[in-house]
């Protein structure tokens, strides 16, 4: 409940978030390896991404298909400037400096022109923006270096080569990668708590209200389409500074890894599973989708193999790990079966029985 004063009102919820948070921040200490610090950050910077988007979604009913295009907006500002100025805190100031203010003002543009519209129609509208933004980027080679995107170097400070405290100090090796570790996740930490307050203000309670009954909240001298434009640049905002965190860890921007509608379907299952309208959804979603998405495979094959061992019919051939994306989407269903308001909402409804 810091700054927004929304707790978790769930004990169970309270504990598996300060357990993510917790391992989240630990990383580096508890699971020394490059894949795991991979994984976190993809957690840290999806956390992120799927709060803003739970502010379009969860909070005002509005689906939007341009979220990915605001993502890579920040993911290419921060590419192109490192790569046409070079590693230095300039470029990557610059890259700031123009890729907010141009998502804001796309988020801007596709509101007023169409939030005032139902929203099946704000929908379509967005996945045509969203498309035309994808081709214009593998198009634009001579800018965005086309299908192969664009790799870059970052400044000194940041590269893994950059020992800032020994092994001897701290147990492992605070490099610049280590660095760059933490500033993802005080980023993304500093932006969902942002987007709690924001919620939790006044704000956000005609977004609700606007989400609920939005005929009833222009009755009551609310303005509907300047509540959720503000709303859309806000969640772009946010989104595109995820896209420069993720950029930065990459050391690249491509259309795979920024503007890939796969991204955005992602970020939609993210939701909800974890719970739209909560924002601590966010959190729990991204965590359980990401770690399904690395460990799956691993650990059906582990059991794939337990199961031939102990010579159980069928089992080793079910759970063989080829067969993981179908487990994948078998345990999605499940959850939105037995989670049709998301594991935060289940779990706040648990703890006022």
């Amino acid at each position: 409940m810091i700054l927004s004063g929304d707790p978790p009102r769930s004990r169970v919820l309270a504990v598996l978030l300060v357990v993510i948070v917790a391992t989240l921040a630990l990383v580096p200490l508890l699971f020394p390896g490059a894949k795991a610090m991979n994984v976190a950050t993809k957690i840290c910077i999806f956390a992120a991404l799927v709060a803003s988007y739970d502010l379009l979604l969860g909070y005002t009913g509005s689906v939007s298909f341009a979220h990915t295009m605001f993502y890579g907006i920040g993911s290419y500002s921060i590419a192109i400037a490192l790569y046409s100025m070079g590693p230095n805190w300039a470029a990557v100031a610059t890259g700031v400096a123009a890729g907010l203010p141009l998502a804001m003002l796309l988020a801007l543009a596709i509101g007023l022109f169409s939030l005032r519209v139902a929203a099946i129609f704000f929908a379509m509208i967005t996945l045509a923006v969203a498309s035309a933004f994808q081709v214009l980027a593998s198009q634009l080679s001579w800018l965005t270096g086309g299908e192969d995107g664009r790799s870059f170097q970052l400044p000194e400070l940041l590269r893994p080569g950059t020992v800032l405290i020994p092994k001897s100090v701290l147990g492992f090796d605070f490099n610049g990668r280590t660095l760059t570790y933490y500033l993802v996740f005080a980023g993304c930490v500093a932006m969902i708590l942002a987007l709690l307050r924001v919620v939790n203000s006044p704000f956000g309670r005609v977004l609700q209200a606007i989400r609920e009954n939005r005929f009833r909240a222009e009755a009551l001298g609310f303005r509907t389409v300047f509540h959720l434009t503000y709303a859309n640049c806000l969640a772009a905002v946010v989104a595109a500074s995820a896209g420069m965190l993720n950029a930065l860890w990459l050391r690249y921007a491509g259309p795979d890894t920024s503007l890939s509608f796969s991204i955005m379907l992602d970020i939609l299952l993210m939701v909800v599973i974890g719970g739209m309208g909560t924002m601590y959804g966010a959190i729990v979603g991204a965590a359980i989708f990401i770690l399904a998405q690395n460990y799956l495979q691993a650990l059906m094959n582990v059991a794939s193999e337990a199961a031939a061992s102990a010579g159980l019919p069928l089992l080793p051939g079910l759970l063989h790990p080829d067969r993981w994306l179908l487990w994948l989407g078998l345990l999605f269903i499940a959850s939105v079966y037995f989670f049709p308001t998301g594991i935060v909402g289940r779990l706040r409804a648990g703890a006022l029985k």
